[in-house]
């Protein structure tokens, strides 16, 4: 399958570029390399921008980023063998979440792939290890497959429960002819947008968890982050319910701030943790119960005893981990606007707001004292810049934001502590959600993780994105640390060396501030985003302006 410059000849990757700006891709994010350099070809013909990140795994972090800033599916172009194998943590934390990305790769030539006689790039079973963390992987044998192939995978993505999908072509496929397969229809849109397609609920059940609902004492109202999209409706069945609602990390903001039926994000303190198990009946849309969000302090001590109702776009996860009393098949949207029909002539009253207001006193006796000044500085940055984004990774602040960190509403906070829970995503992310919003975007990562994935400062650097990247300096893995020093272990491997941030700034293109105040950041972050360059902040742990912070911060605000 050798190709021929004709001006006739259209090649299969260029039709691919085709097809995918049909399906509404804008952004792909890629290194070329030797195998994938005939996917470049068609680019130009399209209105697709490619985005050059420094290592593939931050290639997928930025395809997550940005379509968790955007709610748009990016594709990523990876080379065959090494590509993939730096991929596969960004796809992981992807599937963990449900965030959809295509990623497209090459692999070794059709008599060649799998061959075992060692061509370049070659694995054993590519389509097989990525099989594993993706919705599904699939190969394109010839270029005939490629429009159905494609159509596939974005009804994947846009399906009940979404997640990356790869789709590997041999470079000989790559550069074959390709000029009798179907083209992308002109000046038609596909069938379906990026949103996911809503699944109905079964009337029936509806009516069943409605009843359940009147019959309760002290029932509960769990969201999580398949709510992230929901409209009005999710705030209006908590107040129809009247009853104590908690977010998961990833649909903070669902309910605005100070909401009086919200008790943020707190499942696994305490206080809400007996409020769980003493409910009578709870309602659970759109949440895995996972235990990055129910038990961050991995003491198995969540649990439900009372009725559970569940509402879930998968069938498998309606009895994960807890089986479901009344299992709901629904996406979160068309279930909560059920419920809240069947409601709003008989709004229920179950003195929701005063159970809220008595726990949330307990609550705060319950966070720890160094988190009110760690959320303090996201809060001062929620309140300096209008609608931002702050994308977290694996550290402190992030920890403590998860806990007492209040979002203005979806999308606008989420990290990698969740689900998968890698490190070196913060700064990846935040690139790809700038991006793909015209958003003030800050990146909260530490100086143990920001060492993952630092190379990719210059490649905002050279975007001429203003993405704030604040450093917590605790001078190694500091969480790790602490763990280790409770359970009485050897502090080996966390007291690790860290760069002078001022030199690296300033080597990858970017700005440095060593932020020591309040104030100080306050105009900063005002002055920063409206630059045209990242710009590094450093925060060290132990500054006086954290306890400053702390002795004005209020929770739930």
């Amino acid at each position: 399958m050798s190709i021929s410059n004709t001006a006739t000849q259209l090649t299969c990757g260029e039709l691919l570029v085709e097809w995918l700006e049909y399906y509404g891709v804008d952004t792909v994010f890629g290194i070329p390399g030797v195998h994938t350099v005939e996917l470049y070809r068609g680019l130009p013909n399209t209105a697709i921008t490619h985005i050059t990140p420094r290592h593939e795994q931050g290639a997928g972090f930025m395809a997550d980023g940005y379509f968790r800033a955007s709610g748009k599916i990016a594709a990523c172009f990876i080379i065959t063998g090494p590509g993939m194998t730096n991929i596969m943590t960004a796809m992981a934390q992807a599937l963990a979440d449900s965030i959809p990305m295509l990623v497209i790769s090459s692999v070794n030539k059709v008599g060649d792939t799998g061959s075992g006689e060692g061509h370049l790039h070659e694995l054993h079973d590519q389509q097989g290890m990525a099989d594993k963390v993706a919705l599904y992987s699939k190969t394109i044998w010839k270029p005939e497959a490629l429009p159905k192939v494609i159509a596939e995978a974005f009804s994947a993505m846009k399906g009940a429960r979404s997640g990356p999908v790869h789709i590997q072509l041999p470079t000989d496929v790559i550069t074959a002819d390709a000029s009798h397969v179907a083209r992308p229809p002109q000046n038609k849109q596909p069938l379906a947008d990026s949103s996911a397609l809503h699944i109905g609920a079964n009337p029936e059940q509806l009516d069943k968890a409605v009843a359940h609902l009147k019959q309760a004492k002290n029932p509960v109202l769990l969201y999580g982050g398949g709510c992230i999209d929901v409209n009005e409706d999710a705030q209006r069945l908590a107040e129809l319910i009247d009853a104590p609602t908690l977010l998961t990390i990833n649909v903070k903001g669902l309910l605005p701030p100070s909401h009086p039926l919200s008790l943020g994000s707190t499942h696994s303190l305490p206080a809400s943790r007996t409020l769980m198990a003493e409910a009578d009946v709870v309602l659970a849309i759109g949440t895995e119960l996972g235990e990055t969000d129910y038990d961050i302090v991995f003491n198995d001590e969540f649990d439900i005893t009372g009725t559970l109702i569940r509402v879930d776009c998968d069938p498998r996860q309606l009895n994960l981990p807890f089986v479901a009393d009344v299992p709901v098949l629904s996406s979160a949207q068309s279930a909560i606007t059920g419920l809240c029909q069947r409601l709003q002539e008989e709004p229920l009253s179950h003195n929701g707001q005063q159970t809220v207001e008595r726990l949330q006193k307990q609550l705060i006796d319950e966070m720890a004292p160094s988190f009110a000044g760690q959320i303090g500085v996201l809060k001062l940055i929620r309140d300096t810049l209008d609608d931002v984004i702050i994308v977290g990774d694996s550290t402190q602040p992030v920890y403590s934001g998860n806990l007492g960190y209040e979002a203005v509403k979806p999308r606008k906070w989420f990290n990698s502590s969740t689900g998968f829970g890698t490190l070196g995503y913060g700064l990846p992310a935040a690139i790809g959600a700038k991006v793909g919003s015209s958003s003030p975007v800050v990146s909260l990562i530490g100086d143990g993780g920001i060492q993952f994935t630092i190379a990719e400062l210059i490649c905002a650097a050279e975007l001429e994105l203003p993405v704030i990247v604040l450093i917590w300096n605790n001078q190694g893995y500091g969480e790790i640390r602490r763990y280790m020093e409770q359970a009485g272990l050897p502090l080996i491997g966390v007291n690790i060396k860290t760069p002078k941030f001022d030199a690296l700034a300033e080597g990858f293109g970017a700005d440095y501030r060593r932020i020591t105040g309040v104030q100080q950041l306050k105009e900063a972050l005002v002055t920063d985003t409206q630059g045209n360059k990242p710009v590094v902040y450093e925060i060290d742990e132990a500054d006086d302006f954290l306890s400053e912070l702390a002795q004005d911060f209020t929770y739930f605000s």
